[in-house]
């Protein structure tokens, strides 16, 4: 069970190396791929209609002003796929990239997450694998309690330097 993260240029790296990171603490295998719409639709398609037989089972799709990437992705692939609208140097805030990606036509469904929200596809791939994978669940339920016990610190730490 891997999961494919693909990007519209190299430039979107630091914006999607977010996802590889938290899928490498959930200990769930990925490959990373610039695929652009544009410049190489040929790759696009051919990545979107054999992901699968690859061993993938997610693919999480970043890209930044048109953003047409995801959404190219899920109408040939039969997998998941989660956008990330990408603020990129040619983008309106990322709100251009937001709106092409969560307004997708009837049949060709896109989960996307906010602007430049890579950390968070990648931990929405590790759920979306954990439906059929006790171990992997058991990784996030640890990993959400870690999340709780960090801001149960931070409060305290702030209640005791501003107790009076």
């Amino acid at each position: 069970m891997k999961v494919l993260i693909t990007m519209g240029s190299d430039s979107d790296l630091p914006v999607m190396g977010q996802a590889a990171e938290v899928l490498k603490e959930l200990s769930v295998p990925c490959d990373m791929r610039v695929v652009s719409a544009h410049r190489t639709p040929e790759l696009l398609f051919e990545v979107g209609r054999t992901a699968h037989e690859q061993g993938y089972r997610v693919i999480v799709a970043g890209a930044g002003g048109a953003a047409h990437l995801p959404g190219m992705l899920a109408s040939l692939s039969p997998l998941p796929v989660i956008g990330v609208p990408v603020k990129s140097r040619n983008s309106i805030d990322g709100w251009d990239s937001l709106l092409s990606i969560v307004q997708m036509p009837a049949g060709v469904p896109v989960a996307t997450v906010a602007v430049d929200g890579a950390r968070n596809a990648g931990i929405l791939a590790a759920q979306m694998l954990a439906t059929s994978d006790d171990a992997l669940r058991e990784r996030i339920i640890s990993f959400k309690e870690a999340l709780r016990d960090a801001v149960a610190e931070k409060a305290k730490r702030l209640a005791e330097a501003t107790e009076h």
